[in-house]
């Protein structure tokens, strides 16, 4: 068999050119183009992973102190109760609401789809922690509503009810977490370092100072002392400190009425104003109730007295035709009174830990299920926003599970 010396070949065939019947290697993409693709795939998986597995918030309130701290970092997982099928699709992707850094829109309303949820391997239960869309801002879609996060304290078909602060389900009290707060005077006749340290000590923090330190006031029904919110372990360690005079637990008695009122005495927080005559004159945020949580299938016959705490759901959440309100608050369908109801989907009761520092469902009602966005699972960092150099990050709330 004849053999061709490596030079001949070379002669015969120039530097590029390809053996005849041999594939013809596809052009190589250009960095840009490279760096294009890759951004492109990173965006779209970022974009599915959020949506459909886990997402990461931030703690930027203390409604959930102690349990949540501001300056938490957060996993929320969507595949417990299921992701949702997008409502609002023309959106700029890894945005919420608007554009990074600007106040600008990062969604358009002209494609609104109706909100399916996929199967999860939960339900919404008890005293779960959960994030959800908060349901009574009617300037955006469902989908891009504020992210919220409070403890579901009742399910649909409960019956809520609180007592002196106690919740109680069905009757039977719920349990409370070692965690919850609840606003205390602590009377101190004179300030001291001890106080100031001990304050650092049991995270018991003023978040409209300068330090973070609660400040001291003058108080005519209390005397000199300081208003903090603390869990019932900070309760007894200032019992047990002489330079505390005396302890005040702060609670709403029964009738009395509050400068924010209630839900449904306020039907529609925060578009409207408490009404003249309340339908239920003697609920404030530490006696409420009994009060039914709305249940799928389940119907209700509208009363002069039940029809502002149904409102929301019959005009707003369910997207019902032909609804409107007349001069007396009657609700009508088609121009004729409705006079009974049955429910579209499952509602929920949300309550922040910090029960005297919580704008929650005493507030502003019932949380929709398709507002439900998750359940919280894992703190995966955590800044104290006060925090020297050194012990900035709280390293013995890293990876913790959220309870």
């Amino acid at each position: 068999m004849a053999v061709q010396s490596w030079e001949k070949y070379l002669e015969k065939n120039p530097a590029g050119s390809a053996p005849a019947g041999a594939p013809v290697p596809k052009k190589r993409k250009g960095p840009i183009r490279e760096w294009g693709d890759a951004i492109l795939f990173a965006v779209i998986a970022a974009t599915l992973i959020r949506w459909a597995t886990f997402e990461a918030y931030t703690i930027p309130t203390p409604s959930m102190e102690h349990t949540l701290l501001v300056g938490d970092y957060l996993f929320v997982s969507k595949l417990h109760y299921g992701p949702r099928t997008p409502q609002t699709p023309l959106q700029v992707p890894l945005t919420h609401q608007t554009i990074w850094g600007t106040s600008l829109k990062s969604y358009s309303e002209a494609i609104q789809l109706p909100s399916y949820r996929l199967p999860g391997f939960s339900e919404v239960k008890n005293n779960d922690v959960v994030v959800f869309n908060v349901p009574f801002e009617a300037e955006h879609p469902a989908d891009l509503r504020t992210n919220y996060i409070k403890r579901c304290v009742a399910v649909a078909g409960d019956v809520l009810e609180v007592r002196q602060s106690q919740v109680y389900i069905n009757g039977k009290p719920a349990a409370n977490f070692p965690e919850m707060q609840n606003s205390y005077y602590l009377q101190v006749p004179q300030a001291n370092d001890d106080l100031m340290t001990a304050f650092k000590e049991q995270g018991i923090v003023e978040y409209n100072t300068p330090d973070g330190l609660p400040y001291q006031e003058n108080s005519a029904e209390y005397g000199p002392g300081y208003l903090i919110s603390m869990t019932p372990a900070s309760y007894k360690y200032f019992k047990q400190q002489p330079y505390v005079k005396g302890i005040i637990e702060l609670k709403t008695p029964v009738g009395q009425r509050e400068g924010q009122e209630v839900f449904p005495n306020n039907p529609d927080y925060p578009y409207s104003q408490a009404l003249p005559t309340s339908p239920y004159p003697g609920w404030n945020k530490d006696n409420y109730g009994p009060l039914q949580i709305p249940k799928k299938g389940q119907t209700v016959q509208l009363t002069a007295q039940n029809t502002p705490q149904y409102l929301k759901i019959i005009t707003r959440y369910e997207h019902n035709e032909g609804i409107t309100v007349d001069g007396t608050g009657r609700i009508l369908q088609n121009g004729q009174p409705l006079t009974s109801y049955t429910f579209k989907q499952d509602y929920y009761f949300m309550m922040g830990d910090n029960r005297h520092n919580s704008l929650d469902s005493r507030f502003w009602g019932f949380v929709p299920e398709d507002h439900i966005v998750g359940k919280a699972v894992l703190i995966w960092m955590s800044v104290d926003p006060y925090g020297s150099f050194l012990s900035k990050i709280r390293w013995n709330r890293l990876f913790n599970l959220v309870h």
